[in-house]
């Protein structure tokens, strides 16, 4: 019963992403060419990213710091344009998943804040034509499914506490073939 993809953890997952998404060495090069035009419109989306953030009031709340908060949206929003979509991208998306979950923040937020994300990132991929566009939206989709893991290994690993350590039991479980 276990399957093949159980067996991807932590920065091993890149690679198993990046093969799902065929990004291409070309479709990085373009990304990485495009790393100034991100940075130059950077404070813009930061701005409304916060500013949506900061008027729900159930988002509010998780808001501490928020010059550092800005910081490192800036900064992870340019790193999307890196070109260089590796292990050590990877496990830095996941620290920054985990981040979210150890303030407790409910995965539907950070998701739904993507919207933003993607129309700066198209905004900029447009410069370079649709192909550009393709490629920052397989990123923006390996970033989103990378983040997202950092939520479901924290809710596999409390299961698997909790069925005596077994992560197949565990995994089991939270199908519906138990």
């Amino acid at each position: 019963m276990e399957k093949m993809s159980w067996n991807v953890k932590e920065e091993h997952i890149v690679d198993d992403l990046v093969a799902l998404l065929s990004i291409t060495a070309e479709e990085c090069q373009l990304l990485r060419s495009l790393q100034g035009e991100a940075e130059a419109i950077t404070a813009r989306m930061v701005d409304e990213y916060y500013d949506r953030l900061l008027a729900h009031e159930m988002t509010r709340e998780f808001i501490t710091d928020l010059a550092a908060l800005k910081r490192t949206l800036a900064q992870w929003f340019v790193k999307l344009f890196c070109g260089n979509y590796d292990k050590n991208y990877a496990l830095d998306r996941l620290r920054i998943g985990m981040a979210h979950v150890r303030i407790g923040l409910p995965v539907r937020y950070p998701l739904a804040m993507f919207d933003v994300l993607d129309r700066y990132g198209v905004e900029v991929a447009e410069k370079k034509g649709p192909e550009a566009v393709i490629a920052f939206r397989k990123v923006l989709a390996l970033d989103v499914a990378t983040f997202t893991q950092a939520y479901d290994n924290t809710q596999l690993n409390h299961l698997k506490d909790l069925v005596g350590g077994s992560e197949t039991l565990a995994r089991r479980l939270l199908t519906d073939k138990y």
